[in-house]
């Protein structure tokens, strides 16, 4: 089993060796420069990939304010799912962090899936709850979670993006000031 078999696997839970292979023979291995975007807000998103390496930011530019979505990181698909569903424009900026080696599949190929594989819809659709739990989860912690929990549950989680992405970015995708951040880490620390 390759490695991008393995992530799938993982991640669908596929059955049949066959149809897992005819799933990860559609992605295709891609690089993205530290710097470089994957997706830009308005335009269409036509691709779906999986981060092997490296570190993806999705963010959107809200008058001159920043807000940073997610920090998509090794082990997890990124795209704008809305627009590479239905094939409206992006709402997201896609921009590497770091270096990124990615397996990607474009639309035209995801969408044939279904005739490749014929399991393929009811694994769409367990890839697409998941998606939805994964938003869920995110909306409930800032509803039900002080600041200061979503803090130790990010460090607990990804102690790592602490020491590889800006503390702006990270104070964003938790709700709260830079300032706020920094009062956290100090306390957390002393």
């Amino acid at each position: 089993m390759t490695e991008l078999e393995q992530y799938i696997q993982n991640y669908f839970d596929v059955g049949e060796d066959k149809d897992l292979a005819a799933i990860a023979s559609c992605f295709v291995p891609n690089e993205v420069r530290k710097g470089d975007y994957l997706l830009k807000e308005g335009r269409i998103c036509n691709q779906l990939s999986f981060i092997h390496s490296g570190l993806i930011r999705i963010y959107a530019i809200k008058g001159d304010k920043e807000v940073t979505q997610w920090i998509s990181t090794p082990g997890y698909f990124v795209t704008d799912l809305a627009s590479f569903t239905f094939g409206t424009p992006a709402r997201w900026n896609m921009q590497a962090l770091t270096d990124c080696e990615l397996y990607t599949i474009d639309r035209e190929r995801y969408n044939k899936l279904g005739e490749a594989v014929p399991q393929w819809h009811q694994l769409e659709k367990l890839f697409i709850a998941k998606c939805f739990i994964i938003l869920e989860e995110r909306v409930n912690s800032h509803l039900f979670m002080t600041a200061e929990e979503r803090y130790q549950q990010l460090v607990a989680k990804q102690p790592e993006l602490f020491n590889q992405v800006p503390l702006q970015y990270l104070a964003s995708m938790l709700g709260m000031t830079p300032e706020t951040l920094s009062r956290l880490r100090k306390k957390a620390i002393s």
